[in-house]
């Protein structure tokens, strides 16, 4: 399964709702301003690194360029739009809003 997250970690509590239905193997993409969740040292980078044990996490390339965000938690991996076309035609998709 592929979880989209598009809201701030800082804003709402979407991503922390992802997390806890997510499954071994899936794949969190963040994009927009869920990119927030992606940036190392933050008060939100814990849950991220933490559901990298179990799910593969990626970072939409534009979203982060487009908010000036490099320090990303290791592991995150960034992908463009190519990648995120990629995703989708690998797994089933649950956007959460």
């Amino acid at each position: 399964m592929l979880h989209t997250v598009n809201k701030s970690p800082f804003l709402n509590g979407t991503l922390e709702s992802c997390l806890r239905f997510v499954s071994e193997g899936d794949c969190v993409l963040l994009m927009e301003d869920g990119v927030y969740a992606a940036v190392a040292d933050t008060a939100r980078s814990a849950l991220v690194e933490e559901a990298l044990g179990k799910v593969s996490v990626y970072a939409l390339s534009a979203d982060l360029k487009a908010r000036g965000l490099d320090n990303l938690i290791e592991g995150v991996k960034v992908t463009d739009y190519n990648g995120f076309v990629e995703l989708v035609e690998q797994h089933k998709t649950h956007s959460w809003l």
